[in-house]
């Protein structure tokens, strides 16, 4: 079932660091420590934006990614 607050998600588990496009905003954030289990276990959730709430947003730190629209 798509997310209708997550527009796309990648996840590089060498860094452990989970990109997140939202959809009302169109911002990008990257959490860092994100085990590759929490990122499986999100993947397969059948309600990603209640998964991400609960179980990544205020449990790992993230930062802002600025946009690169100007190239």
């Amino acid at each position: 079932m798509p997310s209708t607050s997550i527009r796309k998600t990648e996840y590089d588990p060498s860094r452990r660091i989970l990109c997140v496009w939202f959809v009302s905003s169109g911002k990008r954030y990257e959490f860092e420590g994100v085990p590759p289990e929490t990122y499986a276990a999100f993947r397969s959730s059948f309600v990603k934006g209640r998964f991400f709430n609960k179980h990544i947003r205020n449990c790992f730190p993230y930062r802002r990614v600025a946009s690169d629209s100007h190239g």
